[in-house]
């Protein structure tokens, strides 16, 4: 049998040089900043004020993290940060399908009217004066709950996911309502399986919103310390080291009359320890959810 080569074709092989190294220059930029951060995070803070670190740290020091987790509350911010996200994620995804699914079905008549008043809440907002009352009386203010209640439900969320199932077959329906079964059944043993690749895009939207907020923290629960979140207490951090501009550097972990450089953090290093700190917990999740991310994301947005 003899074996036929494809030939070769000069524009295939400027193609894929081209896309090559077009494709690591994109890498290599979308990588610096983060490696940049990193090595200037693990970098002793007096030495950071020279400038001139890029990829690798130049004086290596673990002064920076020691400064962010020296405080007794930042473990137990962070465990809040983590029952936060969880319990945030998990009633939106349940809740946003549910509504979406009912707002899907044709026979429901009242389903456009609906859809347009979640839709303006997209480009009306009330402002935080009236949101600050609104929490308020429904005494919500200073608990846990404040974190969850209100993210419960999220209109962009909502018509993504309505999208999606929109374009679902309806014979999956048809047949399990020939079989017996009520919209709830469906929707748990049918609808809600079918949309795991719209569901992980939008747990990543809910989970990363929810873990890097820290400005409801602060109008709400910022007289009690137990609810305080792992965002907000990293942002005290950071507000704490605006004085730098004053005086450069600032004594953390030891004694108030020692001077050694090792000890010492500055502005810029412990803003790039708590952009670390902050980011990894996302970045750990990110590839159990990527593969899932394009895919749900661009049926879910333009299907009819």
């Amino acid at each position: 049998m003899i074996n036929r080569r494809k030939p070769v074709r000069i524009g295939d092989v400027v193609f894929n040089t081209f896309n090559f190294f077009f494709m690591a220059i994109l890498m290599i930029v979308t990588l610096y900043p983060f490696l940049n951060t990193l090595a200037i995070s693990f970098n002793s803070g007096i030495d950071t004020l020279r400038g001139g670190i890029y990829l690798w740290p130049r004086d290596f020091s673990l002064q920076n993290y020691r400064a962010i987790f020296i405080g007794g509350n930042i473990f137990h911010a962070f465990l809040v940060s983590v029952e936060r996200t969880v319990l945030s994620t998990v009633t939106n995804l349940f809740l946003t399908t549910m509504l979406s699914y009912t707002l899907s079905r044709k026979e429901y008549v009242f389903r456009k009217p609906i859809t347009l008043v979640f839709v303006l809440t997209m480009y009306f907002n009330a402002g935080i004066i009236p949101n600050y009352f609104l929490i308020k009386n429904l005494h919500l203010l200073n608990s846990f709950w404040v974190y969850v209640l209100p993210t419960m439900i999220a209109a962009f969320n909502m018509i993504v996911i309505r999208t999606f199932i929109i374009g679902i077959p309806e014979s999956f329906v048809e047949s399990a309502r020939i079989d017996g079964a009520g919209d709830f059944r469906i929707f748990i043993q049918v609808i809600f399986p079918l949309c795991k690749p719209v569901l992980a895009t939008i747990a990543l939207f809910v989970a990363v919103g929810a873990w890097n907020t820290w400005f409801d923290t602060f109008l709400y629960c910022s007289s009690k310390q137990n609810l305080s979140t792992l965002q907000y207490e990293l942002m005290k951090l950071l507000s704490s080291t605006q004085n730098f501009n004053s005086n450069p550097a600032l004594a953390a972990g030891v004694g108030a009359n020692s001077q050694t450089a090792d000890s010492m953090v500055t502005s810029l290093s412990i803003r790039a320890s708590i952009t670390i700190v902050a980011a990894v917990p996302i970045i750990i999740v990110y590839p159990f959810l990527q593969r899932y991310f394009v895919v749900g994301l661009n049926v879910g947005g333009v299907k009819e």
